[in-house]
């Protein structure tokens, strides 16, 4: 039995569902989004809930049955308060601005790296070297994030680069030098 999958989920006074066969829209006052739910999971609309039934009880549908229902929870969510992930810039010269739709990086290459903004998704820059990435999608918001972190992921040595908010980096030790008897340094 799917416990995640069997919850009812809420619908908002300010959230409207469509369903038209597998189809779903949700509008809200951010935006609105759509899905396909697969035809092995059954949705109702009752009154102000959405609750999700499958068909029948093979593994995959059971595990449909909790993706689903999460999916469109994330969406009703996304409508309503939106999602946001939190980047920072460690490193000296490392910043970070905003220029329209896009975000460019100065960190430490020979070049400024500028991304584009998909649409729906809005970059703040705070500090320099703060970034916020938010949007309505939680799937994109986390894919765009990912992707500013994948330009210059943290070092393990220095622990320079992208990183999120909050993250620990294990840092490795470097090399030491060993003295020897002779006054000649060799590496261990």
């Amino acid at each position: 039995m799917s416990r995640i999958g069997n919850l009812p989920i809420t619908i908002p006074a300010k959230v409207t569902v469509k369903q038209s066969g597998q189809n779903v829209e949700v509008s809200g006052p951010k935006g609105s989004l759509q899905i396909e739910i697969d035809p092995a999971i059954k949705m109702e609309i009752l009154e102000n809930q959405i609750i999700l039934k499958r068909k029948n009880e093979q593994k995959k549908v059971k595990s449909l049955h909790g993706l689903s229902r999460s999916l469109l929870n994330n969406m009703i969510l996304g409508v309503t308060e939106g999602f946001s992930k939190d980047l920072e810039l460690l490193g000296v010269g490392f910043r970070a601005q905003v220029n329209g739709d896009k975000l460019i990086l100065t960190i430490g290459y020979s070049h400024p790296v500028e991304i584009q903004a998909p649409t729906d998704i809005v970059f703040e820059v705070s500090d320099n070297t703060k970034i916020k990435v938010s949007g309505i999608d939680k799937q994109l918001v986390g894919q765009v994030a990912a992707n500013i972190k994948k330009v210059r992921p943290p070092d393990v040595y220095k622990g320079k680069g992208i990183r999120y908010v909050g993250e620990y980096i294990r840092k490795k030790v470097g090399k030491s030098a060993k003295v020897g008897a002779t006054g000649a340094v060799s590496a261990k």
